[in-house]
């Protein structure tokens, strides 16, 4: 059975810097933050309860029916009504429904969630904690609040390191697939919609960033969060690594019985000049290739939420997105369920959507890897939270980076469609891997 107790802290704490202050090294954890909503942000510690044993097309149904069952018989000392209140599950899944096959990505399983053993919130100018753990019928009440609260006592504040920007050794970058066969994969990508095969393929490639001393992952979340406060920046932290990102894509956002997500897809770069940004807009917002390839994200998150809802609706016309150095094409899209669904159910019930996988999926799933010769491991998968309620959210895991000692592996994927140009699709991958290496090197 769970227990948690719930108290107010300092307004004044930073989450995230209490978080990477508190934690020890052989505990998982994990920061959530978006800045320019509200100043909200969720910080989690240690694990009451952990589910890392789901694998295969049922992984997210299987997940959810376990935290279900987990929280079942729950004694919650807390008002549920607020955003991420009392207990949350945190956490993500894999791309792929086998997880990531490679050693860098060992300790993130395909699907983890975690119930922290301590939680922290903050919601505009208030910031509370939560701890839980697992207890059985009979435990003396007073010595488990005693427990509880000892929990809360750990926590301690701490400033967040900087990026060095010139550590001993320097960084070298190096493109772990040659651009030319990137290109290639793209040329061939968009054959194969030409041919009427599949209407869109998305392609990734990974980035390896070498420093001579281990990379700092408060530092980077820090720099991440600071350059992106309207993303879903986050750091999903084990013993041995650290997954941090700035994400601009929503997966889904569950909130009673009203489902929210949008529709990112069709990208350019910024300019310093504001003349020149309005029209690299306005070009984006006309572009034949980049609205084709958005239309057929915006019916393929259509037609996988109206199976499970009562009404669907999409904004009639894509609007720019602007972040630090790209913009996006974005259309909103929010749903009524017909009957009960758990964030967790609602992500996989989305995941992939044709901006990170392909459409039909059910063709593009095995050409996506074959083209692009990459274990994406959480690349372009779901991260995010759920409390007691199972509302909650989740993001799409891109501009991220997967932080292993002193070696960083990050990625970016281009969707393909048949009049995709190779040079234009890898210049767009460079545009976007911009997003995390400033982040990384402080440069």
């Amino acid at each position: 059975m769970v227990a948690s107790v719930t108290v107010e802290l300092d307004p004044g704490i930073d989450v995230a810097a209490c978080v990477f202050a508190s934690r020890v090294a052989e505990e998982r954890y994990f920061v959530w933050e978006q800045p320019e909503r509200d100043n909200f942000a969720i910080g989690g510690l240690g694990s009451a309860a952990t589910i890392d044993a789901t694998r295969g097309a049922d992984r997210f149904r299987s997940a959810a029916a376990q935290a279900t069952e987990v929280m079942r018989d729950a004694v919650i000392d807390a008002d549920l009504s607020p955003l991420a209140a009392g207990p949350l599950w945190v956490g993500g899944f894999a791309f792929a429904a086998d997880g990531g096959r490679t050693p860098e990505w060992a300790t993130y399983p395909s699907s983890l969630l975690v119930l922290p053993e301590l939680v922290l919130v903050r919601r505009g100018q208030a910031v509370t904690a939560t701890a839980t753990m697992l207890c059985r019928p009979g435990d003396d009440e007073r010595e488990l609040e005693a427990r509880l609260l000892a929990r809360l006592g750990t926590l301690r504040q701490g400033p967040m390191p900087m990026v060095d920007p010139d550590p001993l050794g320097g960084y070298d970058l190096q493109s772990v697939r040659a651009p030319q066969e990137f290109e290639r994969a793209v040329a061939e990508a968009a054959r194969v919609v030409a041919a009427g095969d599949v209407r869109k393929l998305v392609l990734a490639r990974e980035v390896t960033v070498s420093a001579g001393r281990p990379f700092k992952p408060a530092a980077v979340f820090d720099a991440l969060r600071n350059a992106y406060p309207s993303c879903y920046c986050f750091c999903v932290g084990t013993p041995d690594a650290a997954f941090v990102a700035a994400s601009p894509e929503l997966l889904v956002r569950r909130a009673g019985a009203v489902v929210s997500t949008v529709a990112l897809a069709g990208s350019t770069r910024r300019s310093a000049d504001p003349a020149v940004d309005d029209h690299l807009g306005e070009r984006l917002l006309h572009s034949a290739k980049d609205l084709i390839e958005h239309r057929i994200v915006v019916r393929t998150i259509e037609r996988s939420l109206s199976a499970h809802s009562v009404w669907v609706t999409a904004a009639e016309e894509p609007s720019l997105v602007r972040i630090a150095n790209i913009q996006h094409l974005a259309t909103p899209i929010r749903a009524q369920l017909a009957e009960p669904r758990s964030a967790i159910e609602l992500a996989g019930a989305l995941h992939p959507t044709s901006a990170v996988g392909g459409e039909p999926w059910e063709r593009a799933r095995g050409l996506v890897p074959a083209l692009e010769q990459l274990d994406r491991g959480w690349y372009a998968g779901p991260v995010g939270w759920m409390d007691a309620t199972e509302d909650g959210e989740f993001c799409v895991a891109l501009r991220c980076a997967l932080l292993n000692g002193n070696v960083s592996h990050c990625y970016a994927g281009v969707g393909i469609v048949a009049d995709s140009d190779p040079e234009d699709e890898l210049a767009e991958t460079e545009v976007k891997l911009q997003a995390v290496l400033p982040a990384l090197t402080g440069m």
